[in-house]
């Protein structure tokens, strides 16, 4: 089996310590070589030993995780983000299709991110990191792109091309303006969360549209829209209000 050299970067000595014990017990494939507790000593180990995965706090003393990132770009190894709930930064994380954990650390979402990082381990972060500090470099960010994660690696598009995206199972058809049909494995759910607030609106359990891409709305039972690709998609009777009042202004 390949071992992956990994360092954790963490100023609290509990939670590396809780990191470590899930590492050695559910990572077999994780070699972990130095555990770091502030920023600087993570510069100097990574510059070091090379390794292939960090586990990196944001919080901390002196320097924060994003500040030694920048230190370090470009990146030549994967990153994990721990991080106590943080709304802006989780949804960052969401935008550039980058690895976290929310702190207290979960045995199986660890295990999760591991084998996603495995599988995907010749897929370069540089422009990964590019989105996640454009989307961090301001309180009220205005963010243009988002990092799609298929099978393949990923796929870097514009916000305002995508028309509409369906959900099948666990993964996610996403529409460009373009007429690329994109398989991203991320459920509905999550891209929904990740483009609330960016003209998207859920129509439908199985559907999240872009709002400035609706050709038209036909009434009926509960009504449908049309899209520009001519594909009409039903509005449920529980979207059916909120859908107009996103209208009502015009």
């Amino acid at each position: 089996m390949t071992k992956f050299k990994t360092v954790i970067i963490d100023d609290e000595k509990n939670c590396c310590e809780v990191l470590e014990w899930l590492i050695q017990n559910h990572c077999p494939e994780l070699h972990l070589t130095a555990i770091c507790q502030s920023a600087e000593e993570g510069i100097a180990e990574i510059k070091k030993s090379a390794p292939d995965i960090i586990f990196l706090d944001i919080e901390m003393p002196k320097m924060n995780g994003f500040e030694m990132l920048e230190a370090l770009m470009p990146i030549q190894f994967d990153v994990v983000f721990t991080t106590a709930y943080d709304s802006f930064a989780v949804r960052a994380f969401k935008y550039a299709a980058l690895n976290y954990l929310l702190k207290p650390i979960d045995a199986d979402d660890l295990r999760e991110t591991v084998d996603r990082l495995v599988r995907k381990k010749n897929v370069p972060e540089k422009e990964q990191m590019e989105v996640l500090f454009k989307h961090l470099i301001n309180s009220k960010p205005t963010i243009d792109r988002i990092a799609l994660s298929t099978d393949d690696g990923l796929i870097f598009v514009h916000v305002k091309d995508i028309v509409y995206c369906k959900a099948d199972s666990n993964y996610t058809f996403v529409y460009m303006e373009d007429g690329r049909k994109i398989l991203v494995a991320r459920t509905l759910k999550d891209i929904d969360e990740t483009l609330s607030g960016k003209d998207f609106f859920r129509v439908h359990n199985s559907y999240l549209v872009n709002v400035n891409r609706i050709s038209r709305f036909v009434r009926g039972d509960g009504g449908y829209i049309v899209m520009p690709d001519q594909t009409e998609i039903t509005v449920s009777r529980s979207k059916r209000d909120e859908f107009f009042q996103l209208f009502a202004k015009f």
